[in-house]
């Protein structure tokens, strides 16, 4: 098979799309850093990738709010290139500011007409949170879903990850949006406590509405999470790493590997079989 592609968009502000393209690396992919101007004026061109990769950062100094610009570049400059993209079964993924992108620009939750329907908002405690987290990865509810997350096979129940944001909190339009994205099983990480309890502050870092972390769309294709998976791909990022008996949960890890490693896995894994 030739190589995987993965395209990890950037702009100015974007800060986190080496530590990505390297993530991607590591588990076999080649992935490019391209610029957003280059897709949108076509000297690069997006079917040429199997995998897009939104990374994080503070795209456009978060003007307006966190993500509106660079969502606006994909919604009305490469809204046939993305919707063609989707429609030929391949894979997109946000993280962080990645994320904020992916549901400013209504590709999440997910409808045809991309309409904003959800955002990330100023966190509750109204300051920049910068540490790891615990979440857990709703992996029971996903063996009752009709659709499941390609991204998120083979992870433990409870993962350690670092957050980084300032405008985390994830909100919906309305309640109807909130029953569909539930009645969907569209939620895939939440935050939680070490023993995988949804409660408030500080383990629920921004006030997401229902300790929401990350969601995905209905192809299970499109994912989009505030942490940062890319900065726990080796066991030493890990801030217990020396550890010989973990205190918690959250040390799991495959190999030497730290766990944030397994999601990029998942998505190469995924392309390797079906293309």
């Amino acid at each position: 098979m030739k190589k995987i592609k993965v395209c990890v968009l950037r702009t100015a502000g974007t800060n986190c799309d080496k530590e990505t393209a390297f993530a991607f690396s590591l588990v076999g992919a080649s992935a490019e850093l391209v610029h957003i101007n280059n897709l949108a004026s076509a000297k690069v061109n997006l079917s040429n990738y199997h995998i897009l990769a939104l990374p994080g950062g503070f795209s456009y100094g978060d003007d307006i709010a966190s993500g509106k610009i660079f969502a606006n570049e994909l919604k009305y400059k490469l809204s046939a290139d993305l919707k063609k993209f989707i429609q030929e079964g391949k894979l997109i993924i946000g993280i962080c500011n990645g994320f904020q992108i992916l549901v400013k620009s209504g590709l999440l939750p997910g409808n045809d007409s991309l309409i904003q329907e959800a955002s990330l908002i100023i966190n509750d405690s109204g300051k920049f949170e910068d540490r790891w987290v615990y979440l857990s990865s709703r992996v029971r509810e996903f063996a009752s879903s009709r659709v499941k997350c390609i991204w998120t096979k083979n992870l433990p129940e409870i993962i350690y990850l670092p957050v980084a944001h300032g405008e985390g909190k994830f909100i919906v339009k309305d309640k109807k949006v909130l029953s569909r994205i539930k009645k969907n099983g569209q939620v895939v990480f939440s935050y939680c406590d070490a023993l995988g309890r949804l409660t408030g502050w500080p383990a629920n870092p921004n006030g997401s509405l229902q300790n929401i972390a990350g969601i995905y769309d209905t192809t299970g294709r499109i994912l989009g999470l505030m942490p940062h998976p890319e900065r726990h791909i080796q066991l030493w990022q890990h801030p217990r790493w020396e550890d010989s008996k973990p205190r918690t949960t959250g040390l799991q890890v495959r190999g030497k590997s730290g766990v944030g490693l397994q999601i990029f896995k998942n998505g190469v894994d995924y392309i390797k079989k079906h293309f």
